[in-house]
């Protein structure tokens, strides 16, 4: 209760009023006039009415404590019975507070924030965002349900979120190890052929027995090594890029019996493989209107060494002129193809007929260059039809289709086959879609027998005019007709020349891009997308493997012909693994050495600084197959002292005021009758 005033005179004049009654009484006891003090009492009740004393009493009800509870649902959360224990724990922990009907519990779920590529468990941020609408005076304490990994831990020694005790409950058992590779350093690109370094560690979080990890290495899907690592150490590397385009190099340690998880055991990195001055031999038989397409579409790329041979003058020529006056130079035979065969990346002969300038005995070598991994184009003419075709030759064995020997003159539109609308050195050209093609026609092709491999364009009469085919390590590729010159002309419009001769050779010199049967998979941000390439039938769904182990199946959707495709975004980060029939493939999706992955045992350490601050308790709730929490205190005023058994909460003081009941002291009879008394008495003793 209080008391308060509202005078019904303002608070000046009622003071002017005072003075001139405490002069009056003075004036009157000075000279002892009858009834003074009768006066001084009248005057005085007059003034206490005038000013209106009021007793007030507040109505207030008590606040209640406010303890969040905030609740770890991150990736490494997930492992190891962990989710278990903190559901049970939840639980529980909801019970017990319930008993206390001051203490109103908020629950913070935090889980990885999906607008991120970086997975991080921010427990402090959300602690934060909880209380931010609640007086630092109601927050009676803070409780952690986490596996302690954290990763916003503020400095100790600044002022915390929370001026009341913190509590870690931390999930797992106490004698949790994990093993996990890691690629400290490593190229983005290299050069093809040449051979890179790169480092990597391996980690055995938990334990350290002083013993050794074997680490697999794989390249694009195949095995090239297997090291041995000393778990804390560094381990160099060293590699050859086997190919241009991505290459996806995977490392796996192999799981140790008892670890928390598998998930980081495994490990990706993408190297972009160079193609430094990729050499071309282009060997055109004769000058005609076609050879200069192919070598000004060679000569255009710079990253292209181009060596054209062109025969002028066969060896059976004789037309009297002296060696010495010829203005040509000889050709480089044994140089060309016996010492320096192997540097050359792709071999074209342009309408190339054997006429005695390569010994019969080279013809096998380019074969066998081929059988090893070499590429080999043939783009034939009138000539591969007739008696001194190089098909008549030991490079025959290479070759994918044999000529019969006719020759058909005739306009007609190139198309494409079922195959070739669906094969990625033909899919797509420009003018394909539309019947007939929206390109100009050519005028001749060479007719062949029953060809290998992939025929994807077809000529006159749906006779193969563009045949693909793999020998051994390597590749070949028939263009049966000397006339896309045409195109490149824009003869009745032109055609995609560039594009059609660019994907050949890329073809044959097995870009990644442009494989008939490919599985491929990348990440942009947390979206994942994989694609399937084949020339075949529907390849039926993909299974695709989480980073927390758990495998699902997911169609694949056609979007063009051969392409069948999928896109999500996904949940979770980290290694993903997509297979497809024999295929498979890895792709990790966020940032690679995001802090979730980075350690995944559970730990105590990272909240007792905090714990032992604020006077709170950092503990485990695992408890042989259970969990056990310890008992909850409450206490009000300041908490001096940690309890190590006993989660302290401290209680608020704090109100809130819901009305004010008043009473006036002179209202109503009761200040009336004083005031008539005060005078009564007055009168009374002056009429004595």
């Amino acid at each position: 209760m209080t008391l308060d005033f509202a005078p019904f005179l303002p608070w000046p004049v009622l003071a002017g009023l005072a003075v001139l009654a405490l002069l009056f009484s003075a004036l009157s006891l000075w000279r002892r006039i009858r009834g003074a003090t009768l006066r001084t009492v009248a005057l005085a009740a007059l003034l206490l009415a005038l000013s209106n004393p009021l007793l007030m009493q507040e109505d207030r009800e008590q606040l209640s404590t406010i303890v969040p509870i905030v609740v770890d649902r991150s990736q490494s959360q997930a492992m190891a019975g962990r989710s278990e224990q903190t559901d049970q724990a939840l639980a529980e922990l909801e019970e017990r507070f319930s008993r206390f009907p001051r203490i109103e519990t908020r629950i913070v779920e935090v889980e990885d924030d999906p607008d991120t590529d970086a997975p991080a468990t921010r427990l402090f941020g959300a602690l934060s965002s909880a209380i931010s609408d609640v007086p630092p005076g109601r927050v009676g304490g803070a409780v952690f349900l986490t596996d302690g990994q954290i990763h916003d831990l503020p400095p100790v020694n600044q002022e915390l979120a929370v001026g009341a005790p913190m509590h870690g409950l931390v999930t797992g058992r106490p004698d949790e190890f994990d093993r996990r590779v890691q690629v400290v350093r490593a190229p983005r690109f290299g050069i093809v052929g040449e051979e890179q370094e790169m480092t990597l560690r391996v980690f055995d979080d938990g334990r350290s027995d002083g013993g050794t990890a074997d680490i697999t290495v794989r390249m694009n899907g195949e095995k090239i090594a297997t090291l041995q690592a000393a778990p804390g150490a560094e381990l160099p590397f060293s590699f050859t890029v086997p190919r241009g385009g991505g290459n996806v190099m995977e490392f796996s340690v192999a799981e140790v019996p008892g670890e928390v998880t598998a998930v980081n055991n495994r490990a990706v990195h993408v190297i972009d493989g160079i193609r430094q001055n990729l050499r071309v031999l282009l060997v055109s038989g004769e000058p005609h209107a076609g050879e200069r397409a192919w070598r000004n579409l060679l000569k255009s790329d710079a990253s292209v060494d181009l060596v054209h041979f062109t025969i002028l003058r066969p060896p059976e020529k004789q037309d009297g002129t002296p060696i010495n006056e010829l203005s040509l130079i000889a050709f480089p035979t044994r140089e060309l193809f016996v010492e320096k065969i192997e540097d050359f990346d792709l071999i074209i002969f342009d309408r190339y007929t054997h006429r005695n300038v390569l010994p019969i005995l080279y013809y096998d070598y380019i074969a066998q260059y081929v059988q090893n991994g070499g590429a080999l184009l043939i783009a034939a003419g009138p000539e591969h039809a007739g008696d001194s075709s190089i098909a008549a030759t030991p490079l025959s064995q290479v070759l994918p289709a044999e000529p019969t020997g006719e020759i058909h003159n005739a306009g007609f539109y190139p198309r494409l086959s079922d195959e070739g609308r669906k094969h990625p050195v033909t899919r797509g050209l420009d003018g394909a879609g539309q019947e007939p093609p929206s390109w100009g026609r050519w005028f001749r092709s060479i007719d062949v027998a029953q060809p290998q491999g992939e025929t994807v364009m077809l000529g006159d009469q749906g006779r193969p005019l563009l045949v693909l085919n793999r020998e051994a390590e390597g590749r070949v590729a028939m263009l049966l007709s000397d006339h896309g010159w045409l195109w490149a002309r824009g003869f009745e419009g032109g055609g995609p020349h560039v594009s059609l001769y660019r994907r050949i050779a890329h073809w044959l010199m097995k870009e990644p891009e442009l494989e008939e049967e490919a599985l491929t998979a990348r990440a942009v941000g947390r979206t994942l997308e994989a694609t399937r390439q084949t020339i075949g039938a529907d390849p039926g769904p993909a299974t695709i493997t989480y980073p927390s182990g758990r495998s699902e199946t997911v169609p694949l959707t056609e979007s063009g012909p051969g392409l069948f495709r999928f896109e999500r975004r996904m949940e979770e980060t980290g290694l993903f693994e997509v297979k497809n029939g024999e295929f498979s493939t890895l792709v990790h999706v966020g940032t690679v050495d995001a802090p979730e992955f980075k350690a995944m045992i559970s730990t105590e350490e990272t909240l007792a600084p905090y714990a032992g601050k604020s006077k709170g308790l950092a503990t485990r709730v695992a408890d042989g197959d259970g969990i056990a929490l310890p008992d909850i205190l409450p206490v009000r005023g300041e908490v001096r002292v940690q309890d190590r058994n006993r989660m302290v909460i401290r209680l608020t003081d704090e109100t809130v005021l819901r009305g004010i009941n008043t009473i006036p002291l002179f209202a109503g009879f009761g200040g009336l009758s004083i005031l008539l008394f005060a005078v009564a008495a007055m009168w009374w003793r002056e009429g004595r």
